[in-house]
């Protein structure tokens, strides 16, 4: 039951990822058309573009993350093994994770702030909205780091 509950998240993360990539990418497309042919665009696309663009690097890390795809520093790595990987592994992913932690909680603050304020971001959509999925992304990034954390000192899972 566990695994089709990730599944369904993974499955999630996915759907808007690429939703967010195909709007994005169609957004502007449709704003290259309008003003290149008709002299007029959508006055608030930019600001549209600009929030998918944060929300694309914010599901693409988290897909990342999940796979183990992401950006890492392995001089280390390269040169020890054994208990020695698992401790590097370990010490590595823990740091991620507590550094994705901080980020998270204190961008869960900046938002809050975001709501308090009640600022627009673009049509009527406030800014609070479109910047909520920094706290979630590293949440999920920290949680997964934290896993393959402990994953590296339970099963030798190298970094």
């Amino acid at each position: 039951m566990f695994s089709r509950l990730l599944k369904g998240v993974h499955w999630i993360e996915d759907s808007l990822l690429v939703a967010s990539l195909a709007s994005m990418l169609g957004m502007a497309v449709l704003q290259i058309l309008l003003r290149n042919f008709f002299d007029f665009g959508i006055f608030w696309a930019e600001s549209f573009l600009r929030i998918l663009v944060l929300w694309v690097a914010m599901l693409g890390a988290m897909v990342a993350t999940r796979e183990s795809n992401h950006i890492s520093i392995d001089v280390l790595t390269r040169y020890v093994s054994g208990v020695s990987l698992r401790i590097v592994s370990f010490v590595g992913k823990a740091f991620s994770a507590l550094v994705c932690g901080v980020v998270a909680y204190y961008a869960f603050l900046y938002v809050q702030f975001e709501y308090v304020d009640e600022t627009i971001e673009f049509a009527k959509v406030p800014t609070w909205l479109c910047q909520s999925i920094i706290p979630v992304g590293f949440s999920v990034m920290s949680l997964r780091f934290g896993l393959q954390a402990v994953l590296s000192l339970v099963r030798g899972v190298p970094a």
